[in-house]
């Protein structure tokens, strides 16, 4: 019974990575080849340390499939983060609005601190949207901006996944 299960779940992934490794003409053979749009967005490009960033999308595809929110955050003196790959719900997967978010709560030493966030959307036959980029400042002094009324709704849309870091922070640059 074991072996068994192992030879299924190794030939479910081989078959799975298969499918990711075929060419794009392919993939857009099963999936369509519309591309992805982010057609609105809004982000407050100043918070306080400690605050929740959120940043609101509005997006489409022709052929509804989009996949993944890709998030990449570029911070001066730290570099460019990890991707972060939020999976959209198999209900938004034509329209979606609403936003992802940023937790800042449990870092320290954010105060003064810049860095710039792009995000793209993914579906399923690998495109890519084009990229939006939102600028960020942290101030102790600074209120999070909202979106214009009535162009967003408060939908979570699921987390930005990137753990900040910052200088001097005594953990090697790493906060959790």
């Amino acid at each position: 019974m074991k072996k068994k299960f192992l030879a299924l779940s190794t030939l479910f992934f081989l078959t799975a990575g298969c499918v990711a490794m075929e060419p794009i003409e392919v993939r857009e053979g099963i999936y369509g080849r519309g591309v992805p749009m982010i057609t609105q967005s809004f982000a407050s490009p100043k918070i306080r340390p400690g605050d929740t960033w959120k940043v609101y999308l509005k997006a489409s595809d022709p052929d509804g499939d989009m996949r993944y929110i890709v998030s990449v955050i570029e911070q001066p003196g730290m570099g460019i983060y990890p991707v972060s790959y939020t999976r959209i719900a198999e209900g938004n997967r034509k329209d979606l609005s609403g936003y992802i978010f940023l937790t800042t709560i449990d870092v320290q030493g954010l105060n003064l601190v810049n860095l710039s966030l792009t995000v793209q959307i993914q579906d399923r036959a690998g495109h890519y949207s084009k990229p939006v980029s939102f600028p960020l400042s942290f101030n102790h002094t600074y209120r999070q901006e909202l979106p214009p009324a009535d162009a967003f709704p408060e939908k979570n849309l699921g987390p930005i996944m990137i753990g900040l870091r910052t200088l001097g922070d005594g953990t090697g640059g790493v906060l959790r």
